[in-house]
């Protein structure tokens, strides 16, 4: 049973989905997936595996079904917290275990500290921050030449140029900006400038997600428990270094899971991962005192 809700805002009309009953039928809290720029289709097979229970999925603000009203088009994971936290008010049935991932990690860190009473559990899976890497300038740099690539030719063009940024390994060093451009045909994709320029993953829309830095303090003090997740083959490229880097920060250990990231998305994605066994261990660490 899924229902599909619109939370009406004076600057957004988000829009979310509730995967069971409310109350939930076990008693236990609900699941809340959350990712940026991902939607909530993007969690459609991760849901699967948790059919008994109560599992909520949304779309950003001006991502998806979620219209924005407010005049502007940059991803904020402050904002983006504020209106997740509106969710979990309108649910009634807070506070909420999380399993977010990527920039909606960012937004879940964010959310934890303004907000530290909506989250019992978070599970934040490879949040891209830039700011915890001892590398920070160069990792910014490096993420800046992604934008440029697309700016100037285009989604071909920013995307290749993203897969060659996320999937060098180490620090990004003198040799990593000697490269030349990456080559779009190198990985499978026409040469073409498609003419879009407003791709949140590849344009400076989402530059708030990267830059920013998770307060620390704010953190500890919250009643939340925090997991932060790495997948096992992100080890010593972008995502995986800034997990490591951010659960060093919380003075904690990243705990690995199984795969890549975006190891929860099934078969109907390109970029397929082990849905089924990241779901095990998802499951595992939630239920862990």
């Amino acid at each position: 049973m899924t229902t599909t809700h619109t939370l009406k805002t004076p600057e957004a009309d988000i829009v979310y989905d509730v995967h069971g009953p409310l109350p939930t039928a076990d008693g236990r809290p609900p699941l809340f997936m959350v990712g940026q720029p991902m939607t909530a289709g993007g969690f459609s097979t991760l849901a699967s595996h948790f059919r008994d229970r109560t599992v909520i999925t949304y779309d950003p603000r001006g991502l998806g079904r979620s219209t924005r009203k407010d005049g502007r088009v940059d991803n904020s994971p402050t904002v983006q917290a504020d209106d997740i936290h509106a969710v979990v008010e309108a649910l009634g049935a807070g506070p909420v275990e999380m399993f977010a991932s990527s920039g909606g990690a960012v937004t879940a860190l964010a959310l934890v500290a303004a907000h530290p009473d909506d989250v019992i559990t978070l599970v934040a899976h490879e949040p891209p921050l830039t700011q915890v890497l001892a590398d920070a300038e160069a990792a910014g740099r490096a993420l800046a030449g992604v934008r440029d690539a697309y700016e100037a030719k285009g989604s071909n063009a920013g995307m290749a140029a993203f897969i060659a940024t996320t999937s060098w390994r180490g620090e990004f060093t003198d040799e990593f900006f000697a490269r030349p451009p990456a080559d779009p045909a190198a990985f499978g994709m026409p040469t073409d400038d498609d003419g879009t320029r407003d791709d949140p993953l590849l344009s400076d829309r989402s530059s708030a997600i990267t830059a920013y830095r998770p307060e620390v303090d704010a953190l500890a003090a919250a009643p939340t428990r925090i997991v932060i997740a790495v997948g096992e083959e992100s080890e010593g490229i972008f995502t995986g270094r800034t997990s490591r880097a951010t659960a060093d920060l919380l003075g904690q250990a990243a705990t690995v899971f199984p795969s890549h990231h975006g190891g929860f998305v099934g078969g109907d994605s390109p970029y397929a991962g082990q849905p089924e066994a990241f779901a095990l261990t998802l499951r595992a660490v939630l239920d862990a005192d």
